[in-house]
């Protein structure tokens, strides 16, 4: 039996197998609270239980592993809404050490030096598992909508957002990189399959401390044919919606472990997303304090000033083609932007989508590489996509730990993803 099935048992006996998260005593009552990793429960232990069982329940260490026999009973003081009288404890592992995490405050850098034991403790578990919730929301919002899941390589030759972002390595005496973006890869098979995901790690060489960067996260990137830029903003209104929708339907316990209010959550995506271009986001930030000029791209600061006018979801789109990548396809009305946008989360969470329509001739694209100054050579395949058959197609890449941030309501990103790599973090 699993912590998360106790009310449909209630007055049966049931076993847990978990691990011995906190205990306490009052009087002659012992209580122990155990985790099984899809919650916590509570187990009463009096004298009526057997000798051992009794003594147990005082001795066992925290994160003692065991197996725990009682009758389930609901209670609406326990947490989770139900309590076991126990009847048997078993220890399958008693620790020879003090688990190094108490329940007290810890340091961040202890926590992190303790990553793969900080997981298992209160606020890291419901956060686990809300962005499991999240990447299986991804997946059922593109099965439904007929798109195939492919994938796209990790190892790569070339660029895609920057050669100063890039993890170089030595890929038997040729340059290659760690992937910053499947998105050229998708192209192709979009264009092979027509509507087109992956969901995979990326990596950025940025050397950045704050709390909305990794160096190693996880995309979620589409790419659809006969796809202009108004109906890729729709795409991705429609699938944050989702992705919203299917978490405070799935992970309402989780959400209240975290103290996170679904009923807020679901405000901010239940009316259209608002929309500015970027020449009009400029002059709101600065009406809001924070110093920006035309042709700056937007740092956290501008970021949040957004997030406090809109109070929802907001799309920046147009911005000047100068200060985003060479493939994004410039404005029909003015060759200076791109068909372009970029989603910012409320309430301060950042950007969580970038997306674009694509450049979709290979005059465009030879001219952009050009004044990008990239070389032509290692580019010669993308290219070729524009050679046969090159149809409008766009696409975006949604930023799974920022996307959990935003939906949990937790502060740095660090905790959103298991095991985090930062610019000071390879341990463990």
């Amino acid at each position: 039996m699993y912590v998360e099935e106790l009310s449909q048992h209630v007055g049966q006996e049931v076993l847990i197998q978990g691990w011995l998260f906190n205990k306490r005593s009052s009087g002659k009552v012992r209580f122990v609270i155990v985790r099984d990793g899809t919650g916590w429960v509570q187990g009463v232990v009096t004298p009526a239980a057997d000798e051992e069982t009794f003594e147990l329940a005082e001795r066992l260490p925290q994160e003692s592993s065991l197996r725990l026999w009682g009758v389930v009973r609901a209670d609406a003081r326990a947490p989770g809404g139900f309590e076991l009288d126990v009847r048997r404890i078993q220890p399958i592992h008693i620790p020879k050490e003090p688990f190094p995490i108490g329940l007290k405050e810890h340091g961040v850098g202890f926590l992190m030096d303790h990553r793969h034991l900080w997981i298992r403790m209160g606020k890291q578990v419901p956060l686990l598992r809300i962005r499991d919730a999240v990447l299986w929301a991804i997946r059922d919002f593109f099965k439904r909508r007929g798109f195939v899941a492919t994938e796209t390589p990790i190892l790569v030759g070339t660029s895609v957002e920057g050669t100063t972002t890039l993890f170089p390595l030595d890929y038997f005496g040729r340059q290659a990189f760690l992937s910053q973006s499947g998105q050229l890869y998708l192209e192709a098979t979009c264009l092979a399959l027509g509507k087109v995901y992956w969901i995979g790690p990326v990596f950025r060489a940025e050397k950045s401390k704050t709390r909305r960067h990794l160096t190693e996260f996880w995309m979620a990137e589409a790419e659809v044919a006969f796809l202009e830029h108004e109906g890729n903003l729709t795409l991705q209104e429609e699938l944050v919606r989702h992705i919203v929708e299917a978490v405070v339907a799935e992970r309402a316990r989780e959400l209240a472990q975290l103290k996170r209010d679904p009923e807020v959550l679901l405000a901010q995506v239940r009316e259209p997303f608002a929309r500015v271009t970027y020449a009009e986001a400029v002059e709101i930030v600065n009406a809001h304090g924070v110093e920006m000029s035309y042709g700056d791209d937007f740092g956290a600061p501008a970021e949040d000033a957004l997030s406090a006018h809109f109070g929802r979801p907001v799309f920046v789109e147009r911005f000047p083609a100068k200060i985003k990548p060479f493939y994004m396809k410039r404005a029909p009305d003015d060759p200076q932007v791109a068909l372009c946008a970029d989603l910012i989360a409320p309430e301060g969470y950042g950007e969580i989508i970038g997306g674009s329509q694509r450049v979709d001739t290979e005059e465009e694209l030879l001219a952009q590489l050009e004044e990008y100054g990239l070389p032509r050579e290692p580019y010669e395949w993308y290219i070729d996509l524009r050679r046969w058959g090159s149809v409008p197609h766009s696409g975006f890449g949604l930023g799974v730990e920022r996307t959990v941030a935003w939906i949990a309501g937790t502060r740095h990103i660090r905790e959103t993803i298991p095991f985090p790599r930062l610019l000071d973090r390879l341990y463990p």
